[in-house]
């Protein structure tokens, strides 16, 4: 019995495992773009719009996010946040150690600070009720209190991400308490891979119009978040405040 020649074996044994990597690459990159819009908010309305008698501008928003229709009040206050400022320093004349962050989830901005001074600010959207303190895992809340960027890198997903070191151990006595008084589920988890990122190629209307559409993280217009990337290291203190 002749044997098959090479090349004719190599397409036997070979060919079908090729085709098969391609076909499991194929999927997986359709199931990256069917989380991307997954995630994204669709429909999005204002339903209405006005000031109040303190200057607040008040917007009424509804929107679809995943399997739910979100109907969200936001409360955009007329306090002065550094966002649009120039700097006021200069990046290569500064200790870096000198650098935090000051996250205001009521003033909707992420804010640079040298020492005690203000050097700019961005807007900046979290979860769609960003005064609530994380308690756990799904809630889509921002943790409030101290942090530290624990690492920083390019993300396919939202342009650049900062990781902060959530859960830290102040967050984990929290959760052990909150499920001591059976305010949180005993099988209830507490979370991770909270940080600040950017946004999908031209989504930055959802920062401006203020929609909490993430799920606790802190994200902000792909230009900012390029810009404040260059601000901060890993070490980096960055303080989050309702």
């Amino acid at each position: 019995m002749k044997r098959a020649p090479r090349y004719n074996r190599f397409f036997i044994y070979f060919l079908p495992i090729f085709l098969c990597l391609f076909a499991g690459k194929q999927i997986a990159f359709a199931q990256v773009e069917v989380i991307k819009d997954y995630d994204r908010p669709r429909n999005v309305k204002i339903l209405r719009e006005f000031k109040d008698d303190r200057g607040n501008m008040i917007r009424e928003i509804q929107y679809s996010h995943r399997s739910m229709r979100v109907t969200e009040m936001i409360i955009l206050p007329k306090v002065f946040t550094g966002v649009g400022m120039r700097p006021t320093i200069s990046l290569d004349s500064v200790n870096r150690d000198s650098i935090w962050l000051m996250i205001n989830k009521s003033n909707y901005c992420v804010q640079i600070y040298y020492k005690k001074r203000l050097v700019k600010g961005y807007k900046a959207v979290f979860g769609p009720d960003p005064k609530m303190n994380k308690c756990m895992e799904g809630d889509r809340c921002t943790p409030e209190g101290w942090y530290k960027i624990a690492d920083k890198r390019p993300s396919n997903k939202y342009n650049k991400f900062l990781l902060l070191n959530y859960p830290n151990e102040k967050n984990q006595e929290q959760f052990n308490k909150l499920k001591e008084l059976g305010k949180i589920p005993k099988t209830a988890r507490i979370g991770g891979d909270v940080g600040i990122h950017g946004i999908w190629p031209r989504g930055d209307d959802m920062i401006e119009m203020g929609i909490g559409w993430t799920d606790g993280c802190i994200a902000l217009k792909n230009d900012d978040v390029d810009d404040l990337y260059k601000w901060v290291r890993v070490g980096t203190r960055v303080y989050i405040k309702k």
